[in-house]
């Protein structure tokens, strides 16, 4: 896996930049998703790579069109498209050119890919509702291997109004059953079966902030055209 180590101060408490670590930083500790469960289906899921290597979570939107983390474009991008297992099946494609706003990104692909596309939301969750967010990755704070298997967890919406690790509008929700950490960058948040956020910062711990897919849901529409 790579990743970037990025440090934000959100509010009062001090959050990791969600990515995977690079083979120079090998010996950083970078579990995903903590808790909650693992998936047997999720045709929309992207496992995102840079420079061959796994790096982030995603979703694919549109055929050609990939959503996932600012943070996690890096070097030359390919993405692995409607496995649950980030290592084999599914589709893959090389990434073409790339968009970006605050800690959002839009990766444009080489070929076209034909599944189900999640449903992006034109409004806040509810502060108080029970969403779910979805990642790869390891399964506890230390000390534990990568999942290769996509895990998803249920958490509270808190807050809409905190910001990403770019400076942009971000929803803010803590554990019910599992919480986001490092390497889950880029994976989503769904409310009702539409994706409302999309994985910026955590503390690892209990309180992760995600990008909000209603705040640039203009901008998403002016360059993939969903």
């Amino acid at each position: 896996m790579r990743i970037r180590l990025t440090l934000a101060m959100l509010a009062t408490t001090v959050v990791g930049a969600l990515v995977a670590p690079s083979a120079a930083s090998a010996n950083t500790v970078t579990p995903f998703i903590i808790g909650g469960g693992t998936v047997s289906s999720a045709p929309w899921a992207a496992a995102v790579f840079s420079n061959g290597s796994f790096t982030c979570s995603g979703t694919i939107i549109a055929p050609r069109w990939v959503l996932t983390a600012q943070h996690c474009v890096n070097g030359t991008m390919s993405v692995r498209v409607g496995s649950v297992n980030r290592s084999s099946g599914g589709v893959t494609s090389n990434v073409s050119s790339t968009s970006s706003r605050n800690d959002l990104a839009l990766l444009y692909l080489s070929t076209s890919i034909n599944t189900s596309y999640v449903t992006l939301s034109g409004s806040y969750p509810p502060v108080g509702s029970t969403n779910s967010i979805y990642g790869w990755g390891m399964t506890c704070y230390s000390g534990c291997s990568a999942s290769t298997q996509l895990k998803t967890a249920n958490v509270q919406v808190t807050s809409t109004n905190v910001t990403d690790a770019y400076g942009g509008r971000a929803i803010r929700s803590t554990r019910i059953n599992g919480n986001a950490w490092r390497g889950d960058s880029g994976g989503p948040q769904f409310y009702n079966g539409a994706q409302v956020g999309v994985a910026s910062t955590a503390d690892g711990r209990n309180i992760q902030n995600y990008g909000s897919v209603a705040y640039h849901r203009s901008w998403i529409s002016s360059v993939a055209g969903v």
